[in-house]
C-alpha cells in the first residue's frame, strides 16, 4: 500500500509535463489563471475552516465542560414500571 501511495506522490519530470500538457489542452491557456485561482482560494477556505475547528476543539477540551458519564444518565433515568 505504502508503495502505491509512494508511486502517486513521485509525479516529476516527464510524468508531470504530460499532465500539464494535457490540462492545457482541455482547458486552454486562456482558462489556467481562473483554475489556479479558484483552487487558490479553495485552498485558502479549506485552511481558515481547519484552523477554526482546530481552536474550537482546542477551546471545548480546555473549558472544563464535562459530559456526563453513563453512571449519571442511568441515575437520571426513571424507575422501571411494574405490572
Amino acid at each position: 500500500m505504502n508503495l502505491m501511495i509512494g508511486s502517486i506522490l513521485n509525479l516529476m519530470g516527464p510524468d508531470m509535463m504530460v499532465i500539464l500538457l494535457i490540462v492545457l489542452l482541455l482547458f486552454g491557456a486562456k482558462k489556467l489563471p481562473e483554475l489556479a485561482r479558484g483552487m487558490g482560494r479553495a485552498v485558502k477556505e479549506f485552511s481558515a475552516a481547519r484552523d477554526e475547528i482546530e481552536r474550537g476543539l482546542g477551546q471545548s477540551s480546555g473549558g472544563g465542560v464535562a459530559r456526563p458519564s453513563l453512571l449519571d444518565a442511568k441515575a437520571e433515568a426513571p424507575p422501571p414500571r411494574q405490572s
